[in-house]
């Protein structure tokens, strides 16, 4: 990891916005940070509304386990047998606990995702770049949702950035492992399969696919009627749920056909497209070094195409990649370095009310405005960063690749 460090400071050293962000934040931006994660946990306490809501079918499927009911037979419990038993030390927890926790634990995981992002290019989790994403959460509109809903996508914005900063350090059997882990509670990471396909780790791939399996097949013995999940749950998994969550659905089939073509090209457009998303994956993979910024591009890039056809595909995914991608703001040439990269994130500035968009009926387009730029704008890096170009470098060694839109 030393020498993951070096690289990052050493491309540092020759761009003073990088230098800038690498320094030491100040201790009052550090409690500035510190006080506003404190006040999203007490506001979204003090809204109530749909508090821990996603959260709390999890734990009402654990709560029917311990009763001796089948988790399945409430149709709003979408995730994987693995989360049953996931979800148990919750539901023996007394009730009271919940409104503060689910908050809590949300802003803690959303942080424990961004300081492992950051290990994966030897960021200090005290620099600016750091501190000044923290403080700039809670005015992003999907992680207030996240936080509020107690989502399980949280385990996945955890997940990820483990399994690169494992296989930055060549630990791909660890991060098969986690991985496995990940997908046997929910299994929003499928798609980074692909990356260990493309790096030819195949036993570290047999662990991911092997753990989920072996983890659902063990919480399928303790529990009754889980041929539900078959007959009843996937079945509603794969008609993008239903009107309840339509109004949310940002991928790209969902939203085409509510301005108006028919459903069979709405899906094939979005397949279409996630094709090519996996391709530009692909190819940066091929094209690009062998650095951290190769997987984290390349898992995002796998990520965010599946997010264009996945239905539903709701705000708060973008969580899952928005971490390591932001930590790469220190490389020359990372997607943060484009000003197309924040706008895309505009449209999720809380607090603005958007014409036309605010209706919750509308609040879908905003959200695909936010995936859809951003995919072609990860899209647009990883096919201009080619393999086999001689680096342009000065006499000094300096880096004089110019980098668009840069800061």
């Amino acid at each position: 990891m030393v020498a993951d460090v070096a690289d990052v400071t050493g491309e540092a050293g020759r761009s003073p916005h990088a230098a800038w962000l690498l320094r030491p934040a100040s201790w009052p931006l550090r409690a500035v940070a510190a006080g506003l994660m404190a006040v999203v946990v007490w506001a979204t306490v003090r809204r109530g509304g749909h508090l821990g809501m996603d959260n709390a079918f999890a734990v009402r499927a654990a709560r029917a386990l311990l009763d001796g009911g089948a988790p399945y037979a409430d149709k709003r419990f979408l995730y994987l047998p693995g989360a049953v038993l996931a979800a148990v030390p919750e539901a023996l927890l007394p009730q009271g606990w919940m409104a503060w926790l689910v908050p809590a634990a949300g802003v803690g995981l959303v942080l424990l995702g961004w300081w492992l992002s950051l290990r994966i290019f030897g960021v200090a989790a005290g620099s600016r770049l750091a501190v000044l994403a923290v403080a700039a959460l809670p005015f992003f509109q999907p992680f207030r949702n996240l936080v509020t809903l107690g989502n399980w996508t949280l385990a996945s914005v955890v997940a990820l950035p483990l399994v690169l900063l494992l296989a930055r350090r060549e630990r791909w059997t660890a991060a098969g492992a986690v991985l496995g882990l990940a997908l046997a509670v929910k299994p929003m990471l499928v798609p980074v399969l692909l990356l260990f396909v493309f790096a030819r780790r195949w036993r570290a791939l047999a662990v991911a696919i092997g753990v989920p399996l072996l983890v659902s097949l063990l919480a399928a013995l303790v529990m009754p009627r889980p041929g539900m999940f078959l007959t009843r749950t996937l079945p509603f998994l794969l008609r993008g749920q239903d009107v309840f969550a339509r109004p949310y659905d940002a991928s790209l089939g969902a939203v085409l056909a509510r301005l108006g073509l028919p459903d069979p090209v709405a899906f094939g457009v979005a397949v279409l497209a996630a094709a090519a998303g996996v391709a530009c994956a692909y190819l940066r993979w091929r094209r690009g070094d062998a650095g951290p910024l190769r997987l984290v591009e390349t898992a995002a890039m796998l990520l965010l195409a599946a997010f264009l056809v996945s239905r539903p595909s709701f705000d708060h995914y973008l969580l899952v990649v928005l971490g390591p991608l932001l930590a790469s703001a220190a490389v020359p040439g990372a997607a943060p370095r484009t000003v197309w990269f924040w706008i895309a994130l505009v449209p999720q500035v809380a607090g603005l009310d958007w014409p036309y968009l605010e209706d919750i009926r509308r609040r879908a387009f905003k959200d695909a405005a936010m995936l859809w730029t951003l995919t072609a704008v990860l899209a647009c890096v990883c096919l201009g960063r080619g393999g086999g170009r001689p680096d342009r470098r000065g006499s000094d060694g300096g880096d004089r690749t110019p980098v668009r839109g840069a800061f």
